[in-house]
């Protein structure tokens, strides 16, 4: 037992007797840097280290919760009697509770959640690499005049959880990442986009070249957009804006917004929502990825939860409190801060990859539109309706022609599931939710 281990576990037994029937304690500690550069100087660095518990008791039904970021032993002690005192005065909710002892538990295999080579890279270094990323894509092509900057981020942390049942666990994790924003310029037009690349392995990185080399690229092919008609057509989303569309998917099957029946897909378990295409997996499991863990938050083991099946709903995202309220089980998708009751978070949530090639499925499209990004998107959950500002590059007969921006595009996105016609294999894993080249058939164009 280490000793924040400890702290969590002396924790949950000053709750217990002090008069709670239940308890949890979870203390996090994280060490995170970031160097920023802008047009070769370095502008910002940053470095910080965090550490706090948090505490949830549970007097019968009654729920009280307080943190502390002093874990000395009288600011745990404060923390516990806070948290005591609050559960006196709050409403008894008949769902509240632990997990039952049998879901509770940690995956035994190697997650590679955290890698030495992070903690042992060098501030020098790191600054060197958002510097390399900057200069390679202010070198690739004299349109790229200007950059709003370059960054390096790196984080180390712990997270420790133990509660009353006898469940007391911790992991390390790691991460890093590198990004780049240049500025391209030509005949008075001035666009920048960005890449990125993040891992919690350092292994895994993109080099910091072919980051800025992928940035200039795409800041350079937005240059001298235009404004299409307004009028319906193909949608195809490349990775980055899909994962936005799979977040608002992500909304609808938590399970929080299932019992409050704000989601227009409660009530639909085992029914077809969506093309037969399409087949979406939460999956804690996978090792490497940012979603990963051996235990969710509440304790549970994490586990692979197929949420829709070919077109099928399967299941929807639960913990404890949202799978009691549907007479359901929880998928060990529990997920809090250091206080409070825990809310649902994704683990590795993302759609199967398809079998074509993303440009297989533009040269699919004889007049679309390829969206690289999206401004301002809303999804209302309840009744499916979706708009968005959007940019990206005109498909005329199976061809990227030509950049487009200031339009919006909208739908709904019951009928945005059914009408998915192609998904590429193009997946990659850039965060917990993770999507590749999604084609819907058909969504309104707002443009001239």
């Amino acid at each position: 037992m280490n000793d924040l281990e400890q702290l969590a576990a002396d924790a949950v037994k000053r709750a217990l007797s002090g008069g709670a029937t239940d308890a949890e304690c979870t203390i996090s500690e994280g060490e995170e840097f970031e160097a920023s550069i802008r047009m070769r100087e370095v502008e910002n660095l940053k470095e910080a280290g965090s550490r706090g518990a948090g505490i949830r008791v549970l007097v019968g039904q009654h729920t009280g919760s307080a943190y502390t970021s002093d874990l000395s032993r009288d600011g745990m002690d404060t923390m516990v009697s806070k948290a005591l005192e609050l559960a006196a005065i709050t409403t008894e909710d008949p769902h509240a509770g632990l997990p039952e002892d049998g879901e509770l538990g940690s995956l035994k295999c190697e997650l590679e959640l955290y890698d030495d080579a992070i903690a042992g890279m060098a501030t020098e270094w790191k600054v060197d690499q958002a510097r390399t990323a900057e200069a390679a894509a202010l070198a690739f092509d004299p349109r790229i005049e200007n950059s709003k900057g370059a960054s390096f981020e790196s984080y180390l942390g712990m997270r420790v959880f133990a509660n009353s049942r006898g469940f007391l666990g911790s992991y390390r994790t790691s991460s890093c990442g590198l990004a780049v924003q240049p500025v391209a310029k030509q005949n008075g037009s001035t666009e920048r986009d960005y890449w990125y690349t993040s891992s919690r392995s350092a292994s895994r990185m993109e080099g910091a070249e072919e980051v800025g080399r992928r940035a200039a690229e795409r800041a350079l092919r937005r240059l001298n957009p235009r404004r299409v008609a307004t009028q319906k057509a193909a949608i195809v989303f490349e990775p980055r804006t899909a994962r936005s569309v799979l977040g608002d998917l992500f909304e609808v099957v938590c399970g929080s917004a299932i019992y409050r029946q704000a989601s227009f897909l409660a009530g639909k378990l085992g029914e077809k929502i969506a093309s037969e295409k399409l087949t979406v997996i939460d999956d804690a499991t996978m090792p490497g990825l940012f979603g990963s863990s051996p235990f969710d938050d509440e304790g549970v083991r994490t586990r692979r939860t197929v949420v829709v099946e070919r077109g099928v709903l399967l299941s929807y995202l639960l913990n404890t409190y949202t799978a009691r309220k549907l007479g359901l089980k929880t998928t060990g998708n529990a997920s809090r801060g250091l206080t409070g009751n825990a809310g649902v978070g994704p683990g590795n949530f993302f759609v199967e990859a398809g079998m074509k090639t993303p440009q297989q499925i533009i040269a699919s499209v004889r007049s679309g539109l390829y969206v690289t990004e999206l401004i301002g998107a809303n999804a209302n959950p309840v009744t499916g309706d979706y708009s968005a500002g959007a940019a990206g590059m005109w498909i005329e007969n199976g061809e990227l022609a030509y950049p487009v921006s200031e339009i919006t595009i909208a739908g709904n996105m019951k009928q945005m599931l059914m009408e998915l016609a192609e998904i590429g294999n193009d997946l990659e894993f850039r965060g917990s939710v993770a999507a590749p080249t999604l084609l819907v058939s058909e969504m309104t164009i707002s443009g001239r």
